[in-house]
Formats: structure tokens, sequence, C-alpha cells
């Protein structure tokens, strides 16, 4: 592709034919709208004008998958499928995210010739990358910060996510930390409440972990939620800092793009970069953005660690989506720019052979909130039917021998699942 050129792939469902579904998009996301208008030159058009690179066919399909489509007069009742390249001039809106967006993700979703549409990947010129510094820490970094080294990054995620005191949470986090683990991250839910403000809570927080440290010589890294308005994002970041905070996490799609890329700007400890929301976007096959696409996009604006969903968990989505994630988030992009994918969401034990198997990479943080912290025998005992877990899904061991080596596994097992889950 031009290295001056953005190229956006799309999987396309029209009434139409599909030569002419993808020109009707890529004229309404450039030069075009629904009538020839007084200055749209051919010269204008060569030069800003968004261009069809590309149609691969699929199956046609005999109904359309969204409403409000309007089909063409002597219809056949056939909706037409594909995957369409369309690529636009860089120097339309420049190495912008948030412009990039209007253009490859704008109004192209609500033309009634369109049944169905999906961005499902982005190819980006070098440009971006001089734009956008990346992640700061990424895997490498995080790693280099735990000093945890060929093995998965294990945690926890506060729970209850709601309704801990200050005092109750910190005896938690205290707790765990003494128990080994790497890395808690407050829930999504929890960033700062008028019962719980965050001032509070990084206070009591860190002091816990501090004790926890002088007693292990281990500092667990935690993931302290500052999702707020951009003037909050600033302030919060400052606060857990200078409270000797190593992690700071924010809701991506609450705080956009360009709220992650602004705290990039200055942030000095990795981001943590939640996707709750991201359900509405994608859940759908017919509509919204693959994550393939978007984590691109993540990692430009500065997202060291990513959620990607987990294998067998309680979220909808499919075994095979989730580990594209994880491979997606550490493809190397612009030469670097890796992220460690956070697998989390109905975790234990029983779903690191899952995980290792589908990604065949232990350059992951795995998280287990209730798989963890309900085991029979208490956290720090989930955190150790993790850690053998995945030791055994690495050296070729079975969770069934896993676990008749180590009762801390197989109560695990009794709790949350059964062998060969």
């Amino acid at each position: 592709m031009d290295s001056q050129r953005v190229a956006a792939t799309y999987w396309v469902e029209t009434p139409y034919p599909l030569e002419q579904a993808a020109e009707i998009i890529a004229g309404e996301q450039s030069t075009g709208t629904f009538t020839k208008v007084p200055g749209e030159s051919d010269a204008l058009k060569r030069e800003h004008g968004a261009v069809v690179e590309g149609i691969e066919r699929l199956e046609d399909h005999d109904a359309p998958s969204l409403p409000g489509t309007v089909a063409p007069a002597g219809h056949d009742g056939r909706y037409h499928r594909g995957r369409v390249v369309i690529s636009f001039p860089l120097h339309n809106f420049g190495p912008s995210i948030p412009n990039l967006m209007s253009a490859i993700a704008g109004n192209l979703y609500e033309l009634q010739q369109i049944s169905g549409l999906r961005l499902l990947d982005l190819q980006l010129p070098e440009a971006f990358a001089q734009r956008y510094a990346g992640p700061k820490f990424g895997i490498e970094g995080t790693r280099r910060l735990l000093q945890v080294y060929d093995r998965p990054l294990l945690g926890t995620i506060v729970k209850p996510s709601i309704g801990l005191s200050t005092e109750e949470l910190a005896v938690m986090v205290e707790k765990l930390a003494r128990a080994g683990l790497d890395f808690i991250k407050d829930d999504e839910l929890n960033a700062n409440p008028p019962y719980a403000p965050l001032d509070q809570k990084v206070a009591a927080v860190t002091a816990a972990i501090e004790r926890a440290a002088d007693a292990t010589g281990k500092k667990l890294m935690y993931a302290f939620n500052i999702t707020g308005d951009w003037d909050e994002l600033r302030r919060n970041h400052d606060l857990v800092v200078g409270a000797g905070g190593n992690c700071v996490m924010v809701s991506i799609l609450s705080v956009g793009l360009p709220g992650l890329a602004h705290l990039n700007g200055y942030s000095e400890v990795p981001i943590h970069g939640h996707r709750n929301q991201w359900g509405m976007m994608t859940r759908s096959p017919h509509l919204g953005l693959s994550f393939t696409a978007y984590q691109k996009l993540c990692r430009l604006a500065g997202a060291d660690h990513l959620h990607v969903n987990g294998l067998d968990g309680k979220f909808y989505e499919s075994n095979e989506s989730v580990t594209a994630s994880v491979k997606a988030c550490t493809e190397p992009l612009f030469g670097g720019y890796k992220a460690m994918p956070v697998v989390s969401s109905g975790q234990w034990a029983g779903t690191a052979h899952a995980t290792y198997n589908a990604a065949k990479t232990a350059d992951v943080m795995h998280l287990a909130g209730g798989g963890m912290l309900a085991h029979p025998d208490g956290a720090a005992a989930g955190f150790e039917s993790m850690k053998l877990a995945w030791e055994a899904a690495v050296d070729g061991v079975t969770l069934e021998q896993c676990a008749n080596r180590h009762p801390v596994v197989r109560r695990a097992m009794d709790k949350f699942g059964k062998a060969g889950r």
C-alpha cells in the first residue's frame, strides 16, 4: 500500500452489486455525497477521493442483517457479501486518530444501501508512528518492572467490584501482595466514587503494598482506575505516581482514543487499557469493527496492556476470536508497539491450558477475579493453583495430571470446573 494512504478492509453486505456499494462507501467517506455537487471535479477526486483497491466475493444471503436497508428497484432478494479494501489519502485527515476514525468508521455505517458492515483491519502509514509514541512499557517494560520472566503475569481483580471501604481494600491488597501475586487491578466499575475517593484509596493501597514489599522483597503492580474527564486524568495520574504507584488504568471507550493518547503524553507508569463497553461495538458479526483493527489504534494511542476477554470465559466471544485478539496485540506494529494481552473474565486455573494451547505464548497477563479470590483455600491458594496450572500447560502436563500432583489445583477443579475444561 502507498505510504501516503490508509487502507481499511471491510466485510460488506448489500442488496446492490458489491462494486457499486464499494464505490458508494468510498465516495461518502471522501469527496462525494448522494448527488454530484459543484466543485467535485475529476482533479479533486483524483487528489482526495477514496479508492476501491480490491473486492473478494463471499456467499450471498437471502435477508438483510441490519434494519433500514433500501434495496434497488427490481431487487432479486439476494444480499451480496464480500471483503472490500478501500484506501484513503493520508492528506485528507493527516496522522490524527480522531479524524482517521471519521473517515474509516464514520457515516458509512448509516448508508441505506448497506445491510451489513464491519471494519476488519487497518494498514497505517509510517506517519502515524511519527505522530503517536505508542506504549512506553508494553510487554518488556512491564516484565522489567515486576522482574517476572518466562511465565504469564498472574493476578486478580478487586472483588466485590463495588462497596469495599478503603480500609477493607487495603487489608485485601496486603494479604494478596504477601501471597506473591504479580498484579491487581481495580474493577472498571470503581474509579473515584464518593464513598471511597481515589485519593484515600491510593494512600491506603500504596501503603499496604509497601508493607508487603518490605516483608517479601517483591512489589506488586496495582492498576488504579483513574478513568474520568480529561482534566481529571492528569490529576489522578499524578496522585498515583506521587504516592509511589506503578500502574494506572483507564476504560478506553470512556475516555476515548484521544484521551488515551493525552494520558500517554505524560504517563510515567504503564497504562492498563480496559475495553469495557466493547461488546456493543462488536458482538454482532454484521456490524461494528473487529478487535484486530481497534487494538492497533489503542496501541498507537499508548495502551501498554489491553484486555482481550478470556477463553472459556463468562462473556460472549468465541475462543477463536479471543485467540486472534491475543495474537494481534503481540504482532509488531511499526517495528514495535507491542501491548501485553490481558486475559480475563471467568478465568481460573483450569483455563491456563486453553489459553496456552490457543495462543502458544506465555506473554499474557492472566487475571482471575472469583477464580482466584474464591478458591476454597483462599486467594493465595487461588494464585498458586493458577501458577501451577500454567507451569503444567507449558510443560505439556495435562490439568488432570497437575491436579493429581497438587491438591491446590484439585480443589480449584472441584470448585470451578472439571478436568479438561
